[in-house]
C-alpha cells in the first residue's frame, strides 16, 4: 500500500500556509529547490590542521558559523548557487567532524558532561563507544505529515532515563544493536532518500551520543536530504554549537515545566534551562517542530507552562505537536500517576489552552 494512502494528510499538509511558513526552507529542499545545510558546509573552507588546539578550532568554528549564515543568505535569495562556491581542500564540515573527534576524548555531548575518554572504550551515562550501534532504518510513518515518509535511523543508547520511554529497548541497550561505519551510515542515508524519504531523520534513543558519526557520515552522503535533530533536547552548548549549519529541522522534545518532575520521572536535572536555551538555538539556527508529550496528572505543572513558554519565547507561528500518545512502558509503574493512559479530558484541557493562548501552528 502506498504510503499516501495511509497517511493523506502528508499530501495536505503540503497546502498548509503555516506550515510552510514555519518550514518553509524545509520543503524547498526536500523538494529540491534548494541545497541542505550540510551541503552548504562542505563549500565552505576552513583552514586547519590536527596540531591546532581545540581553543584555535572553535574560534575558527565561531567565525565561519558567521560566513556559513551569510553565504546560505544568498543562496537562499538567489544570489549564488552552491556550484559557485566550489570545492575546497577542507571544509566547515570537515572541522566540525575534527572538534566532535576531539570532544570524545573527554565527551560533552549532552548536558550529563561525563568526560569519559570514549575513544579509549570508556562509557559514560549513555553508555556508547565510540562505534555507532544501529538499531532500524527505515520509512517511518508515523511522524508529522511533513516529515512523512520520514527515513529514520534509530541508534542505540540515551542520555536520558525516563522511566515511561517506549523506546527502552533501544535506549538502554536492551538489543546488541549493529556496529556501522560512518560510510554504512551514509549508504543507509542515501538508499532511504532514493527511495523516497523526505529527510533524514536521527532518532534513537537519543541521536545525541552520535553526533560523531552523523557528522562524518553526511561527508560521504552526495544527495540532498534534510537533516532533522530528533532529540529529547538534553544536549550541550557545544553540541547545539556543532549542529549549527548542519541541521535543517530540529525535531525537539519540550519533556517538562518543572525540574522535580524531570529529575523524578527522567533523572535530568537543570532540564528546563537546558530544554529553554536549546529551543531558542534551535529557532535561530534552522526550523523548529516542537513536541510535547503530554502526562498524566503533569497538565498543570508542565503541560500548560510549556505551551506558555513557547508562546511567549517563539511566538504563535512555531510549529507544535501536542501529543495524546502517552502509554505506561518500561518502568512507569514506579511513578504511581504514570500508571495509566492519558485521558481525553486532559488532553482538550491542554489542547485548549494552548488555543487560548494564540498557538496557531498545531500539528
Amino acid at each position: 500500500m502506498s504510503w499516501y494512502l495511509v497517511r493523506p494528510d502528508a499530501l495536505t499538509v503540503l497546502k498548509d500556509e503555516k506550515v510552510l511558513r514555519s518550514l518553509n526552507r524545509y520543503f524547498k529542499v526536500f523538494r529540491d529547490k534548494l541545497p541542505a545545510k550540510f551541503l552548504i558546509a562542505k563549500r565552505i573552507e576552513a583552514v586547519f590542521d590536527e596540531g591546532d588546539s581545540l581553543d584555535r578550532l572553535w574560534a575558527l568554528h565561531d567565525k565561519l558559523t558567521v560566513e556559513y549564515y551569510r553565504v546560505e543568505s544568498k543562496i537562499d535569495k538567489g544570489d549564488i548557487s552552491l556550484e559557485d562556491l566550489g570545492e575546497p581542500k577542507r571544509s566547515y564540515l570537515d572541522l566540525k567532524i575534527e572538534i566532535a573527534r576531539r570532544l570524545l576524548k573527554s565527551c560533552i555531548f549532552c548536558e550529563r558532561k561525563c568526560r569519559v575518554n570514549r575513544l579509549e572504550g570508556k562509557l559514560g551515562y549513555c553508555k556508547c563507544g565510540h562505534t555507532f550501534l544501529l538499531s532500524s532504518a527505515f520509512h517511518h510513518l508515523g511522524e508529522e505529515p511533513e516529515l512523512v515518509p520520514s527515513g529514520t535511523v534509530f541508534s542505540l543508547g540515551c542520555n536520558l532515563t525516563c522511566l515511561h520511554c517506549q523506546n527502552w529497548t533501544i535506549s538502554q541497550h536492551m538489543e546488541p544493536g549493529e556496529p556501522i561505519t560512518p560510510e554504512e551510515l551514509a549508504e543507509i542515508v542515501t538508499r532511504l532518500r532514493r527511495e523516497g524519504c523526505r529527510n533524514c531523520n536521527m532518532v534513537g534513543g537519543s541521536p545525541t551520543p552520535w553526533l560523531h558519526t552523523w557528522l562524518e557520515a553526511f561527508k560521504y552522503v552526495k544527495l540532498n536530504v534534510p537533516t532533522v535533530w530528533n532529540s529529547n533536547s538534553y544536549y550541550s552548548v557545544e553540541t547545539a554549537k556543532l549542529l549549527k549549519g548542519f541541521i535543517d529541522v530540529y525535531l525537539l522534545d519540550y519533556k517538562y515545566g518543572r525540574d522535580e518532575c524531570a529529575v523524578r520521572i527522567s533523572n535530568a536535572p537543570n532540564y528546563v534551562e537546558v530544554c529553554s536555551r536549546n529551543h531558542l538555538i534551535a529557532s535561530e539556527s534552522g526550523e523548529l517542530i516542537i513536541r510535547v508529550l503530554l502526562l498524566p496528572n503533569h497538565i498543570e505543572c508542565c503541560g500548560k507552562p510549556i505551551l506558555k513558554w513557547i508562546r511567549d519565547n517563539l511566538g504563535e507561528y512555531v510549529r507544535v505537536n501536542i501529543m495524546d500518545q502517552y502509554r505506561p512502558h518500561w518502568r512507569a509503574y514506579e511513578v504511581p500517576e504514570l500508571r495509566r493512559r492519558l485521558t481525553h479530558e486532559e488532553y482538550s484541557e491542554a489542547l485548549e489552552y494552548a488555543k487560548s493562548i494564540g498557538l496557531s501552528n498545531l500539528a
